[in-house]
């Protein structure tokens, strides 16, 4: 029967929008204003110090709903006043050691949330978050460059059993000095075979044999290149850890990159978990030193001296056994003892090198040497401060010997390190060694924190100018189509209900203001289609055609014309999802779930309740 939907097709549109406003259903709870209390510096918050907390409150007359978990506390308050009085009296009551965050924590009712319905996530511009600018220690990055490439030719040039006297790097190139002419030109011969991005070339100097070989240009730039690249993956794995829904990770001109977190308030552990630059290096120690001469400033040759966590000097060799670069997996976890443990798998390059060295060496001392860089402030007034254009942060090179163990035997790609202070310290370093250790350090030289109190009023603009959208254009329709604007209007609602259900279903979506505007531009483009519908109904009425015929064709012939429009905006959408960044991102994939919904709803949905309205009816006139 001629506009009559068979009754599976009624069955699926009703559906559809019913799971569209299931899974919207948690936006209407909202979010509650409330703190985020967490310990730094290697403090976990304990329930004697949460007690502490709430008295205090109550003794202030402020009252909240009480999370704990994982060492951090969520207070939920009824409104913002409450929620800032509290900030203010946690924070005078509580040490340097801890931090206070405001946040806004979902409503949804714990029953949604246990079968996986969750509101919109919401981007910096609407939620709140942290904004970082960070710059790239490209010294350093050249300078640890430069001590892998003296391992490397060294270890190359052992493995052919070409005997070298020195090896060193300077600058841009690599000078490794041989006893004789012809041991200099194999060294020549198999280093310029090998290392085509060098230019290798004999040196005589003062009747010494050297081979120097210099970096191109394009090694350089790659070098530099591959330094910010490779931190931008590993920012990204440390944002993972920290659970930030949709960050924003980008490269800023040439040694810089941009970080934003939404909804993250503790600026203080997002701080330390993306500027730590943490990692391992295992060594051998050298058992026979004389300590107290090495102290005294008389170290063996090819030996160094680093401090435990106690502050005593150990002696142990410069060569390093195995850097943390090898380490694909680290956790923590609490020895037979109850004492903090870091576990440590390693790549199967990491695992042979390790088992290698440790079956020739049983019996000996092996220390885990642990390496951070930290940011030392400069004396002059007049120099540049963080944020200037021209600021270049200093970094100074922090070890300690965390752990000395005695090799017992042959270990493989599997092993554990003890002697560390907490196991916060070590969940921390199982964070920062799983994430991946920095190839250079990077210093914050930006931050500009958005208050969720400013998000908020984002949401509210946006919302206002949606509002005002959807109500013009309902007037309008109705005003123009008569009962056909109204069922048009209907249309817009299922479509409002599937692009925010959709978008809250899917894990990674996360709404910006950009966002919300694509929201806008969607639904006029679903009254778009209705009005192609519409018109080509009026034509075919002014034809003299009988009002079921009218519009079956209405809706049959502005098909392709819909599709064509849709399919276009589509591919553009999709482009922009492919090649775009944050809120171009989040604009993309709203505009797209927007154009599919749309299409749904303006042909299939909109026709279903056409049909059931005037179906199969004798009708000599049409509303429209």
């Amino acid at each position: 029967m001629l506009n009559k939907f068979p009754l599976w097709k009624n069955i699926m549109v009703f559906f559809v929008i019913a799971v569209g406003f299931f899974y919207a259903l948690p936006n209407l709870y909202g979010e509650d204003p409330a703190l985020q209390i967490s310990g730094t510096h290697g403090v976990e918050l304990d329930q004697k110090t949460v007690d502490s907390i709430k008295n205090t409150l109550q003794s202030k007359n402020i009252e909240g709903k009480y999370e704990f978990a994982n060492s951090q506390l969520l207070i939920r308050f009824a409104n913002t006043d409450e929620q800032l009085s509290a900030r203010q009296i946690v924070s005078s009551s509580l040490s340097e050691n801890y931090v206070v965050a405001l946040n806004l924590a979902p409503a949804t009712p714990e029953w949604m949330r246990n079968i996986g319905m969750h509101p919109l996530k919401l981007g910096l511009d609407l939620r709140g978050g942290v904004h970082f600018l960070m710059e790239v220690d490209m010294e350093e990055a050249m300078k640890k460059m430069r001590s892998q490439l003296t391992n490397d030719f060294r270890t190359e040039l052992r493995n052919h059993d070409i005997r070298l006297s020195s090896v060193k790097a300077e600058n841009d190139y690599v000078l490794v000095e041989f006893k004789d002419a012809l041991t200099r030109d194999k060294a020549q011969e198999l280093l310029a075979s090998r290392h085509k991005d060098f230019k290798v070339v004999s040196q005589d100097i003062s009747d010494k044999f050297y081979v120097r070989a210099t970096m191109t240009p394009q090694k350089l730039s790659e070098i530099r290149t591959n330094a910010v690249d490779q931190n931008i993956n590993i920012i990204r794995n440390r944002v993972n850890e920290l659970g930030v829904a949709e960050p924003l990770v980008q490269r800023q001109g040439a040694d810089r990159l941009v970080v934003e977190l939404p909804g993250v308030q503790d600026t203080a552990r997002a701080k330390e978990i993306l500027g730590a630059t943490a990692t391992l290096e295992f060594r051998l120690v050298d058992s026979n030193a004389d300590i107290q001469a090495a102290a005294a400033g008389h170290v063996p040759a090819g030996c160094e001296v680093i401090n435990d966590q106690q502050g005593y000097p150990v002696v142990v060799h410069k060569q390093v056994v195995l850097t943390g670069d090898h380490i694909v997996d680290a956790s923590s976890s609490a020895d037979e003892n109850g004492r903090p443990q870091v576990n440590i798998s390693l790549d199967s390059r990491g695992g042979s090198i390790m088992a290698a060295f440790t079956k020739d060496n049983i019996g000996k001392p092996m220390g885990t040497n642990f390496i951070e860089y930290v940011v030392v402030p400069s004396n002059d007034p007049n120099a540049p401060k963080p944020g200037d254009l021209n600021y270049k942060p200093k970094f100074k090179k922090i070890e300690r010997m965390i752990n000395i163990a005695t090799i017992q035997s042959r270990l493989g790609s599997s092993f554990r390190i003890t002697g560390l202070d907490s196991p916060k310290e070590a969940h921390n370093l199982a964070l920062l060694l799983r994430a991946g250790a920095l190839i250079a350090p990077i210093q914050i030289v930006e931050e500009r924190t958005i208050g969720p109190s400013l998000g908020q009023q984002n949401i509210d603009n946006g919302m206002k100018a949606m509002l005002y959208g959807i109500v013009f254009l309902a007037v309008f329709m109705i005003i123009y189509y008569k009962s056909f604007g109204f069922i048009a209007n209907l249309a817009l609602v299922f479509n409002l209900v599937l692009l925010v259900g959709i978008m809250s279903l899917i894990p990674g979506a996360t709404m910006t203001l950009p966002g919300i505007a694509g929201i806008v531009l969607t639904l006029g483009m679903a009254v778009d289609a209705n009005v192609l519908i519409y018109e080509r109904i009026r034509e075919e009425i002014r034809n003299n055609r009988p009002v079921q015929i009218a519009i079956n064709e209405g809706y049959a012939r502005a098909f392709v014309t819909i599709a064509d429009s849709n399919i276009t905006s589509f591919i553009t959408a999709l482009i922009l999802f492919m090649v775009g960044t944050g809120a171009v991102k989040g604009f993309a994939l709203v505009l797209m779930i927007g154009l599919a919904s749309s299409m749904f709803t303006a042909v299939t949905a909109c026709r279903a309740v056409v049909n059931i309205v005037y179906g199969g009816r004798n009708i000599k006139k049409l509303s429209i």
